[in-house]
Order: C-alpha cells, then structure tokens, then sequence
C-alpha cells in the first residue's frame, strides 16, 4: 500500500511507548512500627497505621523505546485509519449525516476497554462503548503468520474491518442486531446474527478500498489478493479445520471464509453501501 508522505491520523493512542510498574513506599518496616508508636503514645490504634501502609504502593511510569519498525508500523496504521476517515466522511456527508471518527488504541499484551479487559489474544476488536478499534500489532503479526495472512494490506483491511464495526454503530445497525439477538431463542441463532454482522464489516471494509483507490491511488501490486487472502483465512471454517480437526457450522460467528471473500469482494467492486444488506441476503 502506499503511505508515506501522506496524511496521518491524529485518532491514533499508542500505549506501546510506556509501561507501568508498582513500587513500595519508602520507610520500610521500620519506619511504619516507629509511626505506629506514636499514634499509640498518642492514644490513637496502632493497628490503624498498619493497616492503611499494608500493600500500599506507588505506579512509576516508564518510558519504553520504539524499535524503527514498530514507528513504521505506527505510520502506516494511522494513515490507514486516515484514509478510512475520509471516505466514510464523505459517504456519510453524502446521506446527510456527519461521521464521528473513531480512536485506534496500540497496546502490548492486554487492554483495558468500556468493554472489558482484553488480552491480545482476543485479536483486533471494537467496542462501541467507548468508539474505539483496539490493535497490538506484535500479535497480529505472529497471527498473520500463522493463517498465513500477510502483507501489509492485510492489516489495512482487519484495521478497515473494525472500523466498519463502528460505522454499524452510526448507522444503527448493532444496536439493532444486539434487540434480535435478545429476541432470539436458539444460540445457533445469535451467532447467524453475528456472522451477519461480520460478513457486512467486511463488506464496509471493501467499500473504503474502492473509495480510497479512487481518492488516493493506494494500491499497489499484490494489495487486492493479500485482502482477499486474510479474508479468507480468517474464516471460521478454516479455522475451526485447523485447530480441532472438524467443522461446526451452527458455532460460526465471523462467517467461512467463501462468505468472507465473497462480501469483501462485493465491497471493493461495488463501493455501495445500499448493497451490503447482509441481513436481508441469502448468505
């Protein structure tokens, strides 16, 4: 994909760059027990001083470096979410709305969201409690290579994937599927919502390739078929194959991965909205 030189996102918190740890206070033993006299000679309770410094500790924040390749990666995942705000900005202006632009959270190992706490082995998520797509790259990669995902454009499109979660939100749309899923009275038949759900974020994501090969020329060669690919590769059939041996249809929650490929590919050709009606469709 080409991206340098060009506009960056200001949507971007990368937690990446520091860490936090816990320390105690200073004073010791010592010092506490030396405290605690002086309450008691006072006619306080002793017990009080010591209760109060037990596992009391100080959060000291520490600066971590980025390595060159993890600062590329920043560059190239926030012009991404970059272009992503262009094009959805212009479709919703087109339809008479205006588009909220989401945040795009980097972290290592494990997060804390308005959705909960989530470890990196979650994958990329995003939560509409707080309108924010949250990433860590180092995992993703070790993912890529394991679904045999890669390519930089695989990542603009699972970054381009969440964040038509959030144009769901806008739209309505999860709010909606969230009331039937309520409604429904079968497992089987919330996740048919869910993959619902996730066959029309793939639609989206192909909608913002065809809008921003128009806008910005940002394909290379090779781009469309690194997509396609991690598309398919993330089906839950292949999935499901690889990591327990055998297929379980009424578990699915994404979609197989034909399901995948296919709406992708509909998104990049079409790049109409109108025509990512998942719900009504024979999927």
């Amino acid at each position: 994909m080409k991206y340098k030189g060009r506009r960056q996102s200001d949507n971007v918190e990368d937690m990446r760059g520091s860490r936090s740890r816990s320390i105690g206070l200073k004073g010791g033993l010592i010092g506490t027990l030396a405290i605690a006299l002086v309450v008691y000679l006072l006619g306080g309770n002793p017990l009080d001083v010591l209760q109060m410094r037990q596992g009391q500790t100080e959060t000291v924040t520490e600066d971590v470096a980025l390595s060159e390749k993890e600062q590329e990666m920043t560059e190239f995942v926030s012009v991404v979410l970059g272009d992503t705000e262009e094009v959805w900005g212009k479709i919703f202006q087109q339809y008479g709305s205006t588009y909220r632009e989401p945040k795009l959270v980097l972290y290592r190992s494990a997060v804390n969201s308005a959705c909960g706490y989530a470890q990196a082995a979650t994958g990329p998520f995003y939560c509409p409690g707080d309108e924010k797509v949250y990433l860590d790259l180092d995992y993703l990669e070790a993912l890529q290579r394991k679904l045999g995902a890669t390519g930089d454009f695989a990542v603009a499109y699972i970054i381009a994937h969440e964040v038509g979660h959030h144009v769901q939100k806008l739209m309505g749309t999860m709010n909606e599927v969230t009331a039937a899923q309520n409604r429904a009275r079968s497992q089987s038949q919330r996740n048919e919502l869910t993959v619902r759900l996730e066959l029309q974020a793939d639609f989206f994501a192909g909608v913002w390739i065809h809008h921003a090969q128009k806008m910005f020329n940002i394909l290379e060669e090779g781009d469309l078929e690194e997509a396609l690919n991690a598309a398919s590769a993330v089906g839950d059939d292949r999935i499901q194959k690889q990591t327990q041996g055998y297929v379980v249809p009424d578990s699915f929650t994404h979609g197989t991965s034909a399901q995948r490929k296919s709406w992708l590919a509909k998104g990049i050709r079409t790049g109409d909205i109108r025509q990512g009606d998942t719900f009504g469709a024979n999927i």
